[in-house]
């Protein structure tokens, strides 16, 4: 840590900052590091920009390199965890069936596969896309640290998702940018400083060809197409109507298309679209009519979920989709199960004793089990009896977040907010809701660039480390087989220190890269 000054990040003299600042904002704009304009109720004047560049920091954010390299270490057991669990369907129910008569998603959702299972489900093969993420525990810490100061501190994880895993392509050209602001000594200060920013320091960030290479190997799992009607076959992006967040999803379609040979892939909106231009044959394969084919199709060998994360999808159209979906031969990212097993219930119930061992080894278990933190269901078991006591004093509850099983960030609520929540809330719906312990990060300093301007101050940071898997059901006892199973790449978010939530495409923070020491 001696090669980092001691004042951290750097001061930039005006003119050097505007330089830098330029530098960054050419650097996304060049690179496709954007968010789309779509707001329906806002008026923008006609030469408006169609696009702004997706908050990231301008520098890159103090972290230990040994708990990065232990997180990204860890996703091959978790990836293991959560394909063993995607396929213990008497688990699953057991762990959420109190949520079902009162989270209109958990009912939708199994609903959906009791609906299937009435015929049983077409397809042995999945693949998931997922990601763990992490924060660093470590109250009253500073970086970057004194001389002679060791990181006395954990790796936690705040939660593991299996479904619609965004964030990997801008992660991905954050990555990117840093090292090349890096590599053209952008972050020199001009003086005898010496700031220790090198390659050596930022870690490369592979999402897009690995991501990408997942849904290409899915793709070559399913095989040739078996209807006689279809021209070929390819993968479908089933994706929500009016995105903001195409630059994070479209450059994972491209890259399919630039494989050699090339792996064909569609888009479609769910859930209107994609019951208008898509059939099931009486074998259930899933063909898709674009109109722009004419009277030829394509059947689908995997079908990648962007959309159907939110309950206000699952309306009678919606519901309708998925089901289509999911009665289908294609390969499904995620599966409806490993869908499930996105809820913040499964998550609390591995932290019961003997959860983890049921699915994994005990080595394993207790690898797993060192990354999580104190969790409760507000149900009525004991532990949930703890939970309500802990969730409505407005003292205890500080060191809480109060979350639901919902994705895209915006959703939880914390600390002292949790009483009050919680006293405008039927007491019959509390089950629907699991209490974790807060996190404390170290503190840490950065500037942050984003829609908002340039801010500077403490932030905390968040590592999510994505996971790409292949698997078979299971037989003769064994949960599932293990067909791929690597570390896609990873996320590093920051946001101020005084925001609570951490979803960039939603303004809580930046795409950011660990400076690694």
């Amino acid at each position: 840590m001696a090669a980092i000054s001691e004042e951290y990040p750097p001061e930039f003299s005006d003119e050097r900052g505007l330089a830098l600042i330029s530098d960054i904002v050419d650097w996304q704009i060049n690179h496709g590091s954007l968010l789309k304009r779509i707001d329906t109720e806002t008026q923008f004047p006609d030469d408006a920009p169609q696009c702004y560049p997706v908050g990231v920091t301008v520098f890159p954010t103090l972290f230990p390199r040994e708990q990065f390299d232990r997180a990204c270490g860890l996703q091959i057991i978790y990836n293991e965890l959560y394909c063993a669990m995607a396929e213990d369907e008497h688990w699953i129910f057991e762990t959420i069936r109190d949520m079902i008569p009162i989270d209109p998603l958990a009912a939708a959702l199994w609903g959906i596969h009791e609906e299937v299972k009435k015929v049983g489900y077409a397809q042995k093969v999945s693949v998931g896309i997922f990601r763990s993420d992490y924060m660093l525990d470590a109250p009253g810490m500073e970086f970057p640290l004194r001389p002679g100061e060791t990181f006395d501190g954990s790796l936690k994880q705040v939660e593991l998702n299996t479904f619609s895993c965004s964030g990997a392509t801008h992660a991905n050209k954050a990555a990117d940018m840093h090292r090349y602001l890096a590599r053209t000594n952008a972050y020199d200060t001009g003086d005898d400083r010496q700031i220790n920013i090198s390659l050596d320091t930022l870690p490369r960030n592979n999402n897009i060809p690995s991501l990408s290479a997942c849904l290409a190997a899915a793709h070559d799992a399913y095989g040739p197409k078996k209807s006689s009607v279809a021209t070929d076959t390819a993968v479908l992006f089933v994706v929500q109507p009016n995105n903001f967040n195409i630059a994070d999803e479209r450059p994972l379609e491209y890259a399919l298309w630039d494989r050699d040979p090339p792996v064909p892939a569609y888009r479609v909106d769910y859930p209107n679209d994609f019951l208008q231009y898509t059939t099931l044959t009486e074998s259930r394969e899933l063909l898709f009519h674009p109109p722009w084919l004419g009277s030829k199709c394509v059947e689908i060998s995997v079908a990648y979920m962007r959309a159907g994360y939110e309950v206000h999808e699952y309306d009678t159209t919606g519901k309708e989709a998925r089901l289509r979906i999911e009665l289908s031969t294609a390969i499904k990212c995620p599966s409806l199960l490993a869908h499930i097993c996105t809820f913040k219930r499964v998550q609390c119930a591995l932290t019961s004793p003997g959860a983890l061992e049921h699915f994994i080894s005990p080595a394993k278990a207790a690898l797993v089990r060192s990354t999580f933190v104190s969790m409760y269901p507000l149900d009525g078991s004991e532990a949930g009896f703890r939970a309500r006591r802990l969730a409505t004093d407005p003292e205890l509850s500080r060191d809480y977040i109060l979350k639901p099983s919902l994705e895209g960030g915006g959703h939880n609520i914390f600390g002292e907010d949790i009483p009050d929540f919680l006293a405008s809330v039927p007491e019959s719906k509390w089950g629907a809701y699991i209490l974790m312990e807060r996190i404390r990060s170290p503190s840490v300093s950065n500037v942050l660039l984003s829609s908002a301007g340039l801010d500077s101050g403490g932030v905390v940071s968040e590592l999510g480390v994505f996971g790409t898997c292949l698997w078979w059901k299971g037989t003769e006892g064994r949960h599932c087989e293990m067909l791929l199973n690597s570390v896609g790449g990873w996320s590093f978010k920051t946001k101020h220190e005084d925001v609570n939530e951490m979803s960039v495409v939603k303004g809580y923070g930046c795409f950011d890269t660990p400076l690694l020491f």
